[in-house]
């Protein structure tokens, strides 16, 4: 209901209305301000694992437990290397390991930035499919290539070198050479039969 008094202040001549916020506009202004404490209180004091980052780090991490238990612990050889880097479904994986730590350096589709260009023919410190999984984990360039063997898990570290694997050949327009040409990754076993991730669940229903 509106008030018809005048207020006893006028500015250029113009007067107002004395009418005050509506009720539950001042309810949701008092309340949100005191959400707002509340807010910084939990998320900005500092105390360990309540941040988006941390939340979003390990709900990653158990979703990655459930995926590895359908494959167990993969071994950093050739052989499994070779077979993980032609499966589009475990990929994913390794792309989302890609994505979440290496694209500052290599760029997000793998065309170089500060680090080399992943998708040409040339290689610096990478002869074999191991290469890639003992840079990851010990690092090369004397710490320009940082070591992720303590940072992420063993299949993490795997999957990701398979996805490293499969960006070779795709030429795409970044960084420029470096290194020296080397020869073709081994040819790709015949098609697995392991299930992909969240395949083998739902052939259960």
């Amino acid at each position: 209901m509106e008030n018809n008094t005048l207020t006893d202040h006028a500015y250029d001549g113009i007067q107002e209305y004395d009418n005050p916020l509506p009720g539950w506009w001042t309810y949701i202004f008092i309340g949100t301000f005191l959400f707002s404490i509340g807010y910084i209180m939990w998320y900005h004091t500092g105390a360990p694992d309540r941040t988006l980052e941390a939340q979003y780090n390990a709900e990653n991490e158990a979703l990655m437990r459930v995926q590895f238990e359908k494959i167990g612990e993969l071994k950093a050889d050739e052989a499994t290397l070779v077979k993980y880097a032609n499966e589009k479904d475990w990929l994913r994986v390794g792309e989302g390991v890609f994505r979440t730590n290496c694209i500052s350096c290599h760029g997000r589709k793998g065309e170089g930035n500060v680090g080399p260009n992943l998708t040409d023919e040339f290689y610096k410190y990478i002869r074999k499919p191991e290469d890639i999984h003992t840079i990851l984990v010990k690092g090369a360039g004397n710490g320009a290539m940082p070591a992720w063997g303590n940072r992420l898990g063993k299949n993490e570290l795997v999957l990701a070198s398979c996805y490293v694997m499969s960006l070779r050949g795709k030429n795409l327009e970044g960084k420029g050479p470096d290194g020296q040409e080397i020869a073709p990754w081994p040819a790709a076993p015949p098609a697995s039969e392991d299930p992909a991730p969240g395949k083998a669940d739902s052939e259960k229903k």
